[in-house]
């Protein structure tokens, strides 16, 4: 028997479980215990681009919730044989020589390095650079480059003062290291592949040549962020004696190498080589992984060993999903709980309403930064809910066409399992996606948040061999939400219109397609469904 902690840091608030590697039988199976705290997320009302947070703010969380969820448990400190965290990304924070902050992490849905991401394609197409090709053809504003240019720019005063920079889930592994050197610091191959153009196939980061190109503020950059990179079957450390007597724990257990939240959530659900993970929450990140690499236009990321050691990880997504309902219950001025009420009731197609998921700009497939949200079909008498089920609806239809992309360029979607936190909390959102895919969905039955890091502590903990065998002991069982004929017969007509509109709008250059037919369909499909209630 090992006890580990699995920690997952959010938008809002990190979440520490206690797992126990005979979790089973009369064990609560996935989990012994959890707890969680919360930290502000600082935004500016006249720049709604801007999104940062403060390392202190999540290390004090860090510690509140390590301790709440030791008290709540029973579980004495010294007994936690691991710890191991997942977080957000791109989220990103520049260091001085002995890891001190010098601002807060830009975090992954701060988006004002727009100009700088833009930048970087153009010259990276310019280039030939290869590195470009396996994220997509795009370079986003979400993205580490982007940001740490953006941040250079913006402060002219703190530039000589950067020895380095980190993503979030190696900058609180080596501070619970103890680690006060940045080139000590061992990083994520699933942040620096998925977000800043890492790849062992060309020696690591893009040239320093090219990078200067780029602007001449990153001369050095590269050997700034020089280092080890490492999968997370490696150790980022042992936990320091301070850090140790801060969260309640034994020092020197081991602290593997971290990776983003939605890879480790992944895991967490079972995800195995044939199944597409939609990893729920705030935006939407799609998992999937393979034994061979196949590069995926418009797919955000293609990078060996970021989610499972011995695969390559394949990540796309949406950027924002809870992120749209929180915002639409908000202007109703009533929580997405009390707007859902009633839901279940809603049918296909019923509101009229064809609701375009791009609030954050588009992630996946067309990776455009410049799109916002929008919403076809309004009349005089439709109600926040009924936009709640529409903006539903459009984020299913939205993943529809990144599976479809990714099923066309040779990623196999066999299985499709709905994981984060907003499917164990919304139940009608797994039904609608089932049906607009017309295939089944399978839903962790319980809460998989941080149960990834928590089989990536007990790998470390020498609790169990290999991801597979800890998944078997470990995940969830999973509910089924299978396709409803005739729900799924309309979601066709819809997706249709849908995907007409996701392109046409959706670029530039295709301003000449004909979309007059599309609110007159709408119509003609909510009429229908009304004469069949």
């Amino acid at each position: 028997m090992a006890i580990v902690a699995g920690v997952d840091f959010g938008t809002l608030s990190v979440r520490v479980t206690l797992l126990d590697s005979s979790s089973s039988g009369s064990h609560k199976r996935g989990g012994l215990a959890t707890a969680s705290a919360g930290y502000p997320l600082k935004r500016k009302r006249d720049d709604p681009d801007f999104a940062t947070q403060s390392h202190q703010d999540q290390m004090d969380a860090l510690t509140a919730a390590t301790r709440a969820v030791l008290k709540s448990s029973g579980i004495k400190g010294d007994l936690v044989e691991a710890i191991a965290l997942d977080t957000t990304g791109s989220s990103v924070i520049p260091v001085g020589s002995s890891m001190e902050p010098l601002d807060d992490y830009y975090l992954w849905c701060d988006h004002r390095a727009k100009r700088e991401a833009q930048e970087i394609t153009l010259l990276a197409h310019q280039e030939d650079l290869e590195a470009i090709e396996w994220c997509g053809g795009v370079y986003s504003h979400e993205w580490g480059f982007a940001k740490l240019l953006h941040w250079l720019r913006h402060n002219p005063e703190k530039r000589a003062h950067l020895a380095s920079a980190f993503e979030h889930c190696d900058m609180v592994a080596a501070t619970l290291c103890g680690i006060s050197d940045p080139h000590q610091v061992k990083r994520s191959v699933c942040a620096m592949g998925h977000k800043w153009l890492w790849n062992p196939r060309w020696g690591g980061l893009p040239p320093q040549a090219f990078l200067s190109k780029v602007d001449p503020l990153f001369d050095g950059i590269r050997e700034k962020l020089a280092g080890e990179y490492c999968t997370s079957d490696a150790l980022a450390g042992h936990l320091s004696p301070r850090w140790a007597e801060a969260l309640g724990l034994r020092a020197g257990i081991p602290i593997p190498v971290g990776a983003f939240d939605a890879h480790w959530d992944a895991i967490g659900a079972g995800c195995r080589e044939g199944d597409v993970v939609n990893v729920v929450g705030t935006s939407t990140c799609i998992i999937a992984m393979q034994r061979s690499p196949k590069l995926v236009p418009g797919v955000c990321g293609v990078v060996p060993g970021s989610v499972h050691p011995e695969y390559t990880g394949i990540e796309a997504g949406l950027s924002a999903t809870g992120d749209i309902f929180e915002a639409i219950a908000r202007r109703a001025g009533v929580t997405v709980a009390e707007l859902s009420r009633g839901l279940e009731a809603y049918r296909a197609g019923q509101t009229g309403l064809l609701r375009f998921s791009w609030d954050n700009g588009d992630r996946t497939v067309l990776v455009n930064s410049e799109l916002g949200g929008m919403t076809l079909g309004w009349n005089l008498i439709h109600t926040a809910q009924d936009e709640l089920f529409a903006a539903i609806e459009g984020t299913a239809f939205h993943t529809r066409i990144i599976l479809e992309r990714m099923a066309e360029y040779g990623t196999p979607v066999e299985r499709v399992i709905n994981a984060g936190g907003v499917p164990q909390n919304n139940l009608v959102l797994s039904q609608v996606y089932a049906n607009v895919f017309n295939k089944p969905v399978l839903v962790p039955d319980g809460v998989p948040t941080s149960l990834g890091s928590g089989i990536f502590a007990l790998l470390a903990a020498g609790a169990f061999s290999t991801i597979e065998e800890a998944q078997k002991a470990m995940c969830l069982p999973f509910k089924t939400y299978t396709p409803e004929p005739q729900a799924a017969a309309i979601y066709e007509d819809l997706f249709r219109l849908y995907r007409k509109l996701y392109f046409a709008f959706g670029s530039r250059d295709a301003a000449a397609a004909s979309v007059g037919d599309v609110l007159p369909e709408l119509r003609a499909i909510a009429a229908r469904v009304a004469k069949t209630a």
